[in-house]
């Protein structure tokens, strides 16, 4: 089991009320969410291995300098020779680090590498694996990592975590008329504004996935353009043309990492914490003993 924890712990700090607060009054609805969300996935689903994976750079340079807009709207501060910093809620930032905190001091792997985003490090972990893995988070792009074949599927929550959409093939075929890697395929032609990813103007999620459904892929459908008996009306052929210098580079934008150069990392989901003195100061520093105590007796169990 994969997490794509920035999407989850966002998704805990705006479902868990901010009266969740540490002794001193410090807000930890975001951590104590997280660890709930955690504990009732490990409950539901008895993954064998647990990888939180992170954020280390959200906004990678690499991407930035392909399609400028990446993101763009989401930037707090510009930082020339480092990350970006992004725009979050300011009673969310101080509670990442305690979150990191916890996960360590229970044995949770927990990897985030230098210029790459969660989703890359997602991407790396799910082709690596040699058995099923499920996704869990609340971003669509990583349905562009769902494959039957290799048994990946992505979890995706529409009420917290205790209601979970599993997307597989036939989910996506049926919503999108894609499979796996055609959703990236229609995502960089839709385009996604909360992505700041422009998309091909006058293209919308329909008329994409006609395309492909006609054409097989991108490269098919680029390849249709030098072909004036391809079935593309001229309206499309013009906005497909005019739009070559950013179909050319927003693949590597659009399409996740998959050579993410990994660290050392244990998988194994822990039964036991890693550093108990820890979680015991952890716990009472911020108030976390019931969400901790409910993880770690999901965990043991």
């Amino acid at each position: 089991m994969l997490l794509d924890s920035a999407s989850l712990y966002f998704r805990a700090y705006f479902g868990v009320p901010d009266s969740v607060r540490a002794p001193d009054g410090t807000p930890v609805n975001a951590v104590r969410g997280l660890l709930d969300f955690i504990a009732r996935l490990v409950h539901d689903h008895r993954p064998d291995d647990l990888v939180a994976c992170m954020d280390a750079d959200w906004r990678p340079h690499w991407r930035v300098e392909l399609i400028p807009s990446y993101k763009a709207h989401r930037v707090a501060e510009e930082v020339p020779e480092g990350s970006d910093v992004e725009e979050v809620p300011d009673t969310l930032s101080p509670q990442v680090p305690v979150i990191e905190d916890v996960l360590d001091a229970l044995g949770i792997a927990r990897i985030g590498v230098p210029g790459y985003e969660a989703d890359d490090v997602i991407g790396t972990l799910s082709g690596l694996s040699g058995g099923p893995v499920d996704i869990v988070t609340g971003d669509r792009d990583l349905f562009q990592l769902v494959d039957d074949a290799r048994g990946v599927r992505v979890l995706y929550p529409v009420k917290g975590v205790g209601t979970l959409q599993a997307v597989d093939e036939a989910w996506l075929r049926t919503k999108y008329g894609v499979d796996g890697p055609g959703y990236a395929d229609l995502a960089l032609l839709r385009g996604d504004p909360s992505d700041g990813l422009p998309g091909v103007p006058g293209i919308g999620e329909k008329t994409a996935a006609k395309l492909l459904a006609e054409f097989g892929d991108l490269a098919g459908i680029m390849t249709a353009l030098g072909n004036p008996m391809a079935k593309i009306s001229p309206a499309l052929r013009k906005r497909l043309e005019e739009a070559r210098d950013y179909i050319a580079v927003a693949p590597k934008v659009v399409h996740v990492a998959s050579d993410v150069p990994l660290p050392d990392h244990d998988p194994a989901l822990p039964r036991t914490p890693r550093d108990p003195v820890a979680v015991e100061e952890l716990a009472a520093r911020w108030g976390l003993g019931g969400a901790l105590q409910r993880l770690l007796t999901t965990l043991q169990g």
